[in-house]
């Protein structure tokens, strides 16, 4: 059995992000003129958000983008994650919440073989996971979305 986690990171952030900082994001995608050091933040060994391509074990494919908008920067970050890449995982999911202009959910964690994954949630500065519990399950053969109009 695998020990792999989809894990998924959609948030938004300010213009005002130093080069540095920047830096750090471009290098954990595999972009060209990114640092693994940020300052204070120390270095990474290695990029958390370089691979690309078909996700063998979850499904899907490998993405991760950081893009200019109108507003500041949009990163996006699909990937696959092992447990023991979650202490350097976790030190930039928490390094992104401190400068993150997004609220509310802003990724997930799932283990490759659950239905349910852990959400991730980005408020006053930070970010918080939620554990889903189902106690039940409702499933809709005809539907698979939910209808707003019902």
């Amino acid at each position: 059995m695998a020990d792999v986690y989809e894990f998924q990171l959609t948030l938004d952030l300010p213009d005002t992000l130093p080069p540095q900082e920047l830096a750090l994001i471009r290098w954990h995608l595999g972009e060209e003129g990114g640092t693994s050091d940020a300052g204070d933040r120390g270095a990474y060994a290695y990029p958390l958000w370089d691979a690309r391509g078909p996700a063998r074990r979850v499904g899907g494919v490998l993405v991760g983008e950081l893009r200019r908008d109108g507003w500041g920067w949009a990163l996006t970050v699909r990937s696959e994650a092992h447990p023991d890449e979650f202490d350097d995982l976790r030190r930039m999911v928490l390094w992104l919440g401190r400068r993150t202009t997004s609220t509310g959910t802003v990724g997930y964690l799932r283990f490759y073989e659950a239905d349910v994954p852990d959400v991730l949630v980005a408020r006053a500065g930070t970010v918080h996971c939620l554990t889903l519990r189902v106690e039940r399950v409702i499933e809709s053969a005809s539907e698979v979305l939910p209808d707003p109009r019902a």
